[in-house]
């Protein structure tokens, strides 16, 4: 069953803040739901089915959404999306597009009586429903590609290393790429192109999607250490640093006893980990940064489900962990080898500590090398990685002082960002009296 959370007073306002997608992509709403809860808000969590124990137990509002994201632990599902030249297109076209109908029935009824709509970057129905009901609504780009610019373009997933040897061209150049892109893929949204005809809402201008952005509210939920606010971002763009969230179904159990009795015991070890979706196509990961941390004389924790028949051979060098809250671990880690998702991304530039970062698909690769140009990371795409490559990657890490050095003052900017609060500050900007989240005046039918 569905429920609401209790308002705390008479000046809660029902917020319902709509995602989908993995961990790194429903996290971040999470984080902001607690924290208009905490402010006295009716904060409300519609998502994916397989996520209501995970909202109910923080005592937040859930409403369930679809398409479910049940099927991320299985690899033969996630072979297929994590794709690194078509992963993006598959995502798209076979599991968010063909649920588009679902997913706006869901919306509509998950915003009953809802002030305030917020939506996930890709979570197209919100838009449809805050056009048809009036009620305003804000949208939110929880990574940098997201927000597309011609002064600081991103890497392309299908096509990072073209991407990156073109990036130094300039505005022009990429003003007219993305144009050549955009005429290329909009048949892609012929889905919502229906909808919005058969429910009267005026149509995105461009290309609805990439450009259906909320005109009274755009939240970048990231630090402008990773991506700064450019030109020619929409003028209601707000970056508000990571909305950190990292607990598991609720519980807040700090670090287990065995993996903090392994880092009291010895230095710093590397942290090998992957996100939700790349765990699953990541082949031999585990088995080989195993051997490129011994190949270099330095201690490894592995963190996820455990893979295939690796086993530690000594217990004081190496060790498993399931779980455990990045926010904790990878502080007292000497560095973090991660997939590049942007939940894992952030919490790694908070600890301050240098990266190996390992992309598959998705905003992997330009979050990859956007930690590249900052100086804190190598990169070492995943389909390349092995036992050899990642020790000598490793290798250069740990000997080069400079990303030590540059990690910690990155580590020091992110720190001091509070992403919860201000994206709470801005969402209850918009709620004052006289503004919505459709523009500067009443609420209207088939607004943009």
């Amino acid at each position: 069953m569905n429920h609401d959370s209790s308002p705390a007073g008479p000046s809660a306002r029902r917020i319902v803040l709509m995602a989908v997608g993995s961990y790194g992509d429903v996290h971040p709403y999470i984080a902001i739901a607690l924290g208009l809860k905490a402010r006295g808000h009716n904060a409300v969590v519609a998502t994916c089915a397989c996520y209501r124990k995970k909202v109910e137990s923080l005592g937040l509002g859930y409403r369930t959404v679809r398409p479910d994201c049940d099927r991320v632990d299985d690899p033969s599902f996630m072979t297929r999306y994590m794709d690194p030249r078509r992963g993006t297109f598959r995502v798209l076209r076979e599991l968010f597009l063909p649920a588009l109908r679902d997913s706006y029935e869901d919306a509509m009824a998950a915003a009953e009586g809802a002030d305030l709509l917020v939506s996930h970057t890709i979570f197209y129905a919100t838009r449809l429903v805050a056009a048809t009901t009036g009620i305003p609504w804000v949208s939110t780009a929880i990574t940098p590609s997201a927000l597309y610019s011609a002064y600081d373009p991103p890497l392309f997933p299908g096509r990072p290393a073209i991407s990156r040897l073109l990036r130094p061209l300039g505005p022009r150049f990429w003003k007219g790429a993305w144009s050549l892109a955009g005429r290329a893929t909009r048949h892609w949204a012929e889905p919502i192109r229906r909808l919005e005809a058969e429910l009267g809402v005026t149509p995105v201008k461009h290309h609805p999607l990439v450009d259906a952005h909320s005109p009274g509210l755009v939240l970048a939920l990231f630090s402008g250490v990773l991506a700064a606010k450019q030109p020619d971002w929409p003028p209601q763009v707000a970056v508000t640093g990571f909305p950190f969230y990292d607990r598991r179904d609720g519980e807040d159990p700090g670090l287990p006893a065995e993996l903090a009795r392994f880092l009291d015991d010895g230095p710093p070890p590397i942290v090998f980990t992957l996100g939700m979706s790349s765990a699953n196509v990541a082949g031999r990961f585990f088995e080989d940064s195993l051997a490129a941390a011994g190949s270099i004389g330095m201690r490894a924790v592995l963190l996820g489900k455990r893979h295939g028949h690796v086993e530690p051979a000594d217990p004081a060098k190496a060790i498993w962990c399931e779980y455990a809250p990045f926010s904790l671990l990878f502080p007292r880690a000497a560095m973090v080898v991660h997939g590049g998702g942007i939940g894992t991304t952030g919490l790694s530039m908070r600890a301050g500590r240098p990266m190996l970062v390992v992309p598959f698909s998705h905003d992997q690769p330009d979050n990859a090398d956007r930690l590249r140009r900052l100086g804190v990371a190598r990169v070492l795409p995943g389909p390349r990685y092995d036992a050899r490559r990642a020790a000598a990657a490793l290798r250069m890490l740990r000997d080069d002082p400079s990303y030590a050095r540059r990690a910690a003052e990155v580590g020091e900017r992110v720190g001091r960002e509070d992403g919860v609060a201000a994206a709470c500050d801005a969402i209850e900007g918009l709620l004052r009296p006289g503004r919505d989240g459709n523009g500067a005046g009443p609420p209207r039918r088939g607004c943009p």
